[in-house]
């Protein structure tokens, strides 16, 4: 029997080390990618546009799941600094356990998803793609999968509690908003639908980057004024005169592109006989954070830093929409429908619709003024990008040279889809590049390779 021994103990041990092969072969490590990321955002803005989120709203779901991500990437990532302590009331995530096989990347993915599943309306959308990763990934790697998922929530229901001390909650059961109908000058509601106003107490939303809602307040509109000369005047007729300028030749002008192009209302009505229903678009933000999906892809970003780019974008068109709302309903400014039909020509219709709350400052200009000042600090100036994102809603792609050359063209577009007036376009685009500057001074989310060095 002991002349067998050596060729037994062989055979043992080639069907042991066959065996840890085998199962080194069945649980290969869950790789997680960029475009697993851009998957996961794109999934949240599909479902968002099916279930009609308002812009402010809407900024508020792009916030918090990148912001659940970022905090599992910077944890594990020395280039990166938590968000903790420089957010209001933003407390470190909890640690993960020891000696679990953990992947962080897979767990900030899972930390998304999730939140972005409490913040919209159709969970089961959202869920079905959910089941079918958590099954993939757990065919590939059981034990890493778990532990990530574990983790992952984990740190979800952790920024859940300090998301919902934001005020969110208190200004669902809020009064409408009181409209003045015997105010001159001020907004009342827009045909077709005539909609309340929108979301009229945003401002009590808790910011990221802001001192408070009204920290950078811009300077007031022009005063409600008929009398030719005035500056009010000058401007409603330069909102009548160059919508009918670039309508008049028949065919589609550039600026009448440039209209359809930045349009993102998702609010837009439309009539038929009898029936209204809405067509359903993405939001200014949504077409931002495409655009930073666009940024990504092209310069080639890791996992890591994609989270980073999208939650220090969303960040910005967030606080972006908290400033905007603030100054919206303080001036409170009539649209430029309701003085156009009024005191130049009753049967004149903008060429897009009008959105449902004050004017003054232009959305638009805020968000893409903050959103394009934050991705130049990310990618640099001079970025040239092709933007398709309005592809899937029919129109064509817009080439720029930087971000803020979209930025200028974006805020444009309100004057002339004849919504907006010169000055909530020149000064609302001020507004939210001077917030974009202090957000990106103010939040050291990057670390410096001396910083590095030195842990």
């Amino acid at each position: 029997m002991q002349k067998y021994m050596p060729c037994l103990k062989g055979i043992l041990g080639f069907i042991a080390l066959t065996f840890v092969l085998s199962c080194k072969e069945d649980h290969k490590p869950i790789t997680v990618s960029p475009e697993d990321y851009h998957a996961s955002v794109d999934r949240v803005v599909e479902v968002m546009i099916h279930d009609i989120f308002s812009p402010p709203v809407a900024s508020r779901i792009f916030a918090y799941p990148n912001i659940a991500a970022y905090e599992i990437v910077a944890l594990n990532n020395e280039h990166y600094r938590s968000l903790a302590g420089q957010l209001p009331e933003l407390t470190p995530i909890p640690e993960p356990e020891a000696n679990t096989p953990l992947n962080y990347r897979l767990a900030a993915l899972i930390a998304h998803i999730d939140i972005s599943k409490t913040l919209i309306f159709s969970e089961s959308r959202l869920e079905v793609v959910r089941d079918s990763l958590y099954h993939a990934w757990d065919s590939i790697n059981p034990g890493e999968f778990e532990a990530s998922r574990t983790y992952g929530l984990r740190v979800a229901e952790h920024i859940k509690s300090w998301m919902n001390t934001d005020n969110y909650k208190q200004t669902r059961t809020m009064p409408k908003y009181t409209v003045d109908y015997d105010a001159p000058g001020k907004w009342i509601p827009t045909p077709p639908a005539y909609m309340d106003g929108i979301e009229p107490h945003w401002d009590k939303i808790r910011p990221f980057s802001l001192d408070s809602a009204s920290q950078f307040r811009p300077v007031p509109p022009p005063a409600f004024s008929m009398e030719e000369g005035s500056q009010f005047y000058k401007e409603v007729r330069e909102v009548y005169d160059v919508t009918n300028q670039i309508t008049e030749e028949g065919d589609e002008t550039e600026e009448v592109a440039i209209a359809r192009f930045w349009d993102c209302n998702p609010y837009v009505s439309v009539t038929r006989g009898h029936l209204m229903f809405a067509t359903k678009k993405i939001t200014p933000g949504a077409h931002w954070i495409g655009i930073c999906k666009i940024a990504c892809r092209k310069s080639g970003t890791d996992f890591d830093k994609t989270v980073h780019a999208y939650t220090k974008t969303s960040m910005g068109i967030a606080d972006g929409f908290i400033s905007c709302w603030d100054e919206k309903y303080r001036s409170n400014l009539i649209r430029p429908e309701t003085v156009i039909n009024k005191y130049f020509d009753e049967d004149w219709k903008p060429i897009l619709q009008t959105p449902p709350f004050p004017e003054y400052t232009s959305g638009h200009s805020v968000v893409s003024g903050a959103a394009s000042t934050i991705l130049t600090s990310i990618f640099g100036d001079n970025f040239t990008f092709d933007d398709d994102t309005e592809i899937p809603f029919g129109l064509p792609v817009r080439s720029f040279t930087s971000f803020n050359r979209a930025a200028e063209e974006a805020a444009a577009s309100r004057l002339y889809g004849g919504i907006h007036y010169r000055a909530a376009i020149d000064v609302g685009l001020k507004q939210g590049r001077d917030l974009g500057q202090h957000l990106v001074s103010k939040l050291k989310m990057e670390k410096r390779e001396k910083d590095v060095a030195s842990n």
